[in-house]
């Protein structure tokens, strides 16, 4: 009899982080819906999911409007908020209106994994996680090179592709960035 994956919701409008984070819990073996455009409570309860992770600044939304309705709906799935913009108030916001958690960004991928998924998302022998060959699986931790690669790409989308303005958000020379951008992601 084999278990069902556990499932995962993912919502935050960052869609360089959604993709890796959708790329690394599906190696973990879990099954994951991501949303990137502005969605409402109803369309996240129909999930049905274990684990809900919201962006605390979801595009004009706020992840803190969809706790109190999760939780409502589902008194049993995890709720983790994230956000880069971290604070008490909002901290104690979220766990007031039922959130299991609330971190901030960067956040490192195993520690956000134990905290969404917990014992839900096991490695122990026979999980979905640890049968797949050892070449597939991915290290726990990205390295200097990706976190550097996934950082210039966030900062030249968010700078609507233009290279000076990204190059002086990043403080580095413009032929510097350049140079970086014509290697392939690491």
């Amino acid at each position: 009899m084999t278990e069902q994956p556990i499932k995962l919701v993912l919502v935050d409008d960052d869609v360089v982080l959604l993709r890796t984070l959708t790329r690394r819990f599906e190696q973990a073996g879990a099954s994951v819906v991501a949303f990137a455009e502005p969605c409402t409570s109803d369309q996240l309860i129909a999930e049905q999911a274990d684990a809900y992770l919201l962006d605390l600044r979801f595009a004009s939304q706020s992840g803190l409007s969809f706790v109190e309705p999760l939780r409502a709906a589902l008194p049993n799935c995890r709720i983790v908020l994230l956000t880069g913009y971290g604070s008490i108030a909002n901290a104690v916001q979220a766990v007031k209106s039922g959130a299991d958690d609330y971190l901030t960004k960067p956040v490192d991928f195993q520690q956000l994994r134990q905290v969404l998924c917990g014992p839900l998302l096991s490695t122990e022998p026979g999980s979905p996680a640890s049968e797949q060959p050892e070449s597939a699986s991915a290290p726990s931790l990205l390295s200097p090179e990706q976190l550097e690669w996934e950082h210039i790409q966030r900062v030249l989308a968010e700078q609507g592709g233009n290279i000076s303005q990204t190059a002086r958000v990043l403080g580095m020379h413009r032929r510097t960035l350049q140079r970086k951008l014509l290697k392939r992601r690491p």
